[in-house]
């Protein structure tokens, strides 16, 4: 039995308690030595008799397949034993005795930092994701999420448009993307930075598989941001394992009337950290990771963008501005907050959305944008 074979086997096979698991991944005789001593061998160092027959007998149908998945260019097996395995996750409880592996290996030494939310955020919330990706990206952390739909893609992107490498967790095999609209991004993260999953290749994605996700996206991280989340959300659920293994939790506080900005409001009242902008995670995560707290440069463009839109607003517009204040609102309630005709400031809004102010909501409300990062 193989190196790879032997791990897989130990990896994938049911049953067995994760603290044998890990007593059989450091012992001193080899996995594949240890396995190929029996099952009474295996008995003896507290594998239970069923799984213990299913690690000496033959070979499952799926190993071929796995083995010659992992023999691919670009494609690994990260184990337990390995000495690049992060130490962050290896001591995270139900670390995963191995894990596969497409991009680069190298980037498990990098500090990573994850940023998760909503499948369906707000505009802004988006918004939000991608600028404070980009932000701590171009500081020196590796985004970490799970390559869901909404703040998980939005702060992979973010990550990769500051020309910084990105990892993603998958709750489905290593070979697939969930949803299947993300399959170019995934691609994308495989060559420019690191995709892992604990699942054989070709598994589809399961309900029950994202929660056993989220403890590994927390577990490789020095700390979680929660952008958007309704009250009862998965993202919670990676703030809780965050806080579990140590690690620092951050939330982005939102509008009383945002339904996703309820779950964040409920992580800041029991101890996660309000942020207002990446700076303030900076300062918090920054001397853990070795990280510089200068900030970097603003990406070329967008400064001159915000600066642009901050000179415009005057006079009726920045009373309509000032009227808008930070919660979503809707033309009549505006035009009654200012005086304005319903005709105005729908001219007016429109001004402001394309001077990137304002953005237009579901309902014909609107919503002031906020610089973040």
């Amino acid at each position: 039995m193989n190196h790879a074979a032997a791990w897989l086997r130990l990896s994938l096979t049911p049953g067995i308690p994760g603290a044998v698991a890990r007593q059989l991944a450091g012992h001193s005789a080899g996995l594949a030595d240890l396995l190929a001593a029996g099952a009474r061998e295996l008995e003896s160092l507290g594998v239970p008799a069923e799984p213990a027959r299913t690690l000496t007998g033959p070979a499952p149908v799926w190993l071929p397949e796995a083995l010659d998945w992992l023999a691919e260019p670009g494609h690994d097996l990260l184990t337990l034993a390995d000495p690049d395995y992060p130490p962050l996750l290896r001591q995270a409880a139900g670390a995963p005795v191995a894990l596969f592996l497409r991009g680069d290996r190298a980037l498990l030494g990098e500090p990573h930092f994850a940023i998760v939310g909503s499948r369906n955020p707000t505009p802004q919330g988006l918004e939000n994701a991608r600028a404070f990706a980009e932000y701590l990206a171009g500081c020196g952390l590796v985004i970490c999420s799970g390559l869901a739909a909404g703040i998980d893609a939005a702060a992979h992107a973010g990550a990769l448009g500051a020309g910084a490498p990105t990892t993603a967790v998958l709750g489905c095999g290593p070979d697939r993307a969930y949803p299947a609209a993300n399959a170019p991004l995934a691609q994308r993260i495989a060559a420019e930075g690191l995709v892992i999953s604990e699942y054989l290749p070709g598994t589809r994605p399961l309900k029950e598989h994202f929660p056993q996700r989220n403890r590994i996206i927390s577990g490789l991280s020095l700390g979680v941001l929660v952008v958007e989340a309704a009250r009862r959300s998965g993202s919670l659920i990676t703030a809780r394992l965050a806080g579990d293994q140590g690690r620092e939790v951050f939330a982005i506080p939102g509008s009383i009337h945002n339904p996703l900005a309820r779950g964040c409001h409920q992580l800041i009242r029991q101890g996660a950290v309000l942020v207002e902008t990446a700076a303030d995670i900076l300062a918090e995560i920054g001397p853990l990771a070795g990280l510089a707290l200068a900030p970097p440069a603003p990406p070329a463009g967008r400064a001159g963008a915000r600066e642009e839109a901050a000179e415009a607003p005057d006079g009726d517009y920045a009373r309509l501005l000032e009227a808008l204040a930070h919660d979503p609102c809707g033309v009549d309630a505006l035009a009654a907050r200012t005086g304005l005709t319903a005709a105005e400031v729908s001219s007016m809004m429109l001004i402001l959305e394309l001077q990137g102010e304002v953005e237009s909501l579901p309902g014909g409300r609107f919503a002031r944008k906020t610089t973040r990062s």
